[in-house]
């Protein structure tokens, strides 16, 4: 094949990774069936090969694919939910008087208490959203506070390492961030675990088989991309 065919096939065909990146959903029905502990080992290898600055590599893995410990953080997780949502949820009928409160510790949270996971949370409280979707495996991923310029990033990219190996398995994975309410608001599991300093909880990974093929290219906003060259500067989408 010629560089010129080359240039054809990748102007009119995505590569394999391109495919890989655009198909893969986050799944939230997962089979039963346990995944060979070969592929999660391979998926936890793909995240260690993520690029991190410095080549710190400022994480830790911790996987859990024992359903008794799953049930235990789910658990945890609901209760605190739970306490949250009584604390913060002034929708309820006769909790209008909770708004200026809760307005002004959303503000301080403005990420964390999102619209979507503010109200993802009352969800969560009220068990109408299972915390891990049923999943068999779970990754759990902890930060190296003292990593080089800015470990969150670093562990957020060591984490797209992992869904997208798994999708190219053939399983589906979610990110969950709820699973912090376990590790902020107790000690329990930081201990279970035997977590430490310098290592804080970042986020973890559902990761199973899917129930039915949810994966495909859905429709995205488009973001204009400022482009600079020849001296000119143009807006594309």
């Amino acid at each position: 094949m010629t560089g010129e065919d080359e240039e054809y096939r990748l102007k009119t065909h995505h590569t394999e990774t391109e495919n890989v990146i655009l198909r893969r959903r986050s799944v939230r029905i997962f089979k039963k069936k346990q995944v060979p502990e070969f592929m999660i080992k391979r998926i936890c290898e793909a995240g260690r090969f993520a690029p991190s600055a410095g080549n710190y590599q400022p994480w830790k893995f911790v996987v859990v694919r024992q359903p008794q410990i799953i049930e235990g953080l789910t658990e945890t997780v609901v209760k605190n939910s739970r306490m949250l949502n009584m604390l913060l949820d002034y929708r309820r009928p006769g909790f209008s008087w909770l708004r200026p409160l809760a307005e002004l510790v959303i503000r301080g949270n403005k990420n964390e208490l999102h619209p979507t996971p503010f109200g993802a949370l009352a969800l969560v409280a009220n068990g109408k959203l299972d915390l891990f979707h049923g999943a068999p495996s779970v990754i759990i991923i902890f930060k190296d506070v003292r990593g080089v310029s800015n470990p969150d990033l670093d562990c957020g990219i060591a984490g797209q390492n992992m869904v997208l190996a798994a999708h190219s398995m053939g399983l589906g994975s979610c990110w969950v961030g709820f699973t912090k309410l376990a590790f902020e608001r107790t000690q329990k599991w930081k201990k279970f675990f035997d977590i430490k300093f310098p290592y804080r909880f970042v986020g973890s990974i559902a990761i199973g088989y899917p129930n039915g093929d949810p994966d495909g290219e859905v429709e995205r906003q488009t973001h204009g991309i400022d482009w600079y060259e020849n001296n000119t500067k143009k807006t594309i989408f």
